[in-house]
């Protein structure tokens, strides 16, 4: 089905989203809710706002009653359903196995069909689905723009005029906390191909992501670096593209399937034994390739050879850890979890890593396995639930005493960064990502 350009009124726009939902969500998984409710402690925007219909539990209800023809889809139903941060904490609570994260996919598939009505959330999604992330080349333009407005004062400028404050205040803060961008990713800085130090373990394919390459381009940089020095070789192939989560995530499945697509055969060709992600958001995409293509006589069996291979950077160097020349480092340090590296992946290696690190002082933060509120752009596209979401994490964060934040996940990573900041913590405390603290530690 074609997405609807036109909008002849809104009552046949949502008639057509209606169709193609009960076409296409997965009735067995909307059956084997329980309907119990050990979803709800986990789920942050039913602790947030106390509505049975922003809980997973009530979502499932509501995409179950458009699938049986029982109500008709409408924007109350699409609100509830783009409220959910898609964190899938509530999969890990589920004792019937519904794979929540699935469905609310295929419902914002539906969504998606009709245009948002908010002019901010269209032309936002227009921006970074169709005109960024898919074109790796604009970004490096994009990060060439942020470089030259960081290195050549008109940041300063900027701020000294006041014109910072035509923005919303979030807007504001999260400027404040990013970092430098580059228009020179990883691979352009260190070629395509790093031979292993040692011992050869295996060929590793480092995937750079979109935005990891543009502004976390050192995490990239010190992520080929930690897997050189663990002994394994490192590919960077060149036509890899964004791994398609973001599109996912926001119902636009067939971008993130033909970004899947060029992403399979790219690696396949590099004849590679592992894929390496530092992403949590982009791993648990990369895993989920064989879901996507499931029943695609073309792509299924490749699908299947791509994800099979994923890893996560902390599962390949946990196996390495005691042979890296790790230097000690005096920090007591905690950890914030990537919602997509725990649910999706069901990655566990970080905080044995950190525990491991000579001189490190590991201590657990509260709720850690709770969504940061950071999840793709929501906290562009839902800041107020996100800012409160992130100021409850920060009183957790504030009583571990750390004076280092770890996560894996550049998302969480920035916001963790503004958490820092709106909690007047930039004194006493820092957020890294577990790559570069590992670097930091190698002799």
């Amino acid at each position: 089905m074609k997405p609807v350009k036109e909008k002849p009124t809104d009552q046949v726009a949502w008639e057509q989203v209606a169709e193609y939902l009960r076409k296409t969500l997965d009735q067995d998984e909307l059956t084997h809710c329980m309907r119990c409710g050990f979803c709800l402690p986990a789920c942050p925007t039913y602790r947030e706002t106390g509505l049975e219909q922003a809980s997973p539990r009530g979502r499932i209800a509501l995409m179950k009653a458009v699938a049986d023809g029982i109500i008709e889809p409408d924007t109350a139903f699409a609100d509830q359903m783009n409220l959910c941060l898609g964190c899938r904490a509530c999969e890990t609570a589920c004792p019937a196995g519904v794979q929540y994260g699935r469905v609310l996919e295929q419902a914002r598939a539906g969504i998606a069909l009709r245009e948002p009505s908010s002019r901010i959330v269209r032309g936002l999604r227009k921006l970074f689905f169709e005109h960024l992330f898919p074109h790796q080349h604009r970004l490096r333009m994009l990060g060439w723009g942020l470089a030259l407005y960081r290195r050549s004062g008109l940041r300063w400028l900027v701020r000294r005029s006041g014109l910072m404050r035509l923005f919303p205040e979030h807007l504001r803060e999260m400027e404040a906390v990013m970092p430098s961008a580059s228009f020179k990713g990883v691979r352009e800085r260190l070629g395509g191909i790093l031979r292993p130090e040692g011992a050869p373990r295996g060929r590793v394919g480092l995937f750079r992501g979109c935005i990891m390459d543009v502004l976390f381009t050192e995490t990239n940089c010190n992520t080929a670096r930690l897997l050189v020095k663990a002994g394994y070789e490192v590919v960077i192939p060149d036509k890899q593209r964004c791994c398609g989560a973001l599109h996912a995530h926001a119902g636009e499945e067939e971008a993130a399937k033909r970004l899947a697509r060029d992403n399979i055969v790219a690696f396949r060709d590099a004849k590679v034994d592992w894929i390496v992600s530092n992403a949590g958001g982009c791993g648990a995409m990369l895993v989920e390739y064989v879901h996507h293509f499931q029943g695609d006589v073309l792509m299924e069996e490749d699908a299947r050879w791509f994800s099979e291979r994923v890893r996560d950077i902390s599962q390949l160097v946990a196996d390495g850890i005691d042979d890296l020349p790790l230097k000690r480092l005096e920090h007591r340090v905690t950890y914030q979890d990537s919602c997509h590296l725990r649910n999706g992946m069901r990655v566990t290696e970080p905080r044995d890593i950190l525990r491991r690190m000579p001189g490190m002082t590991y201590v657990e933060l509260f709720e850690s396995d709770r969504c940061c509120g950071s999840a793709g752009i929501y906290n562009l596209t839902h800041p107020e639930m996100s800012k409160q979401i992130l100021d409850e994490k920060m009183i957790h964060v504030k009583n571990t005493q750390a004076d280092i934040l770890v996560t894996s996940n550049p998302g969480c990573l920035l916001q963790m960064k503004w958490g820092i900041r709106r909690a007047g913590l930039e004194h006493r405390m820092r957020a890294v990502h577990l790559a570069d603290l590992l670097m930091e530690a190698v002799e």
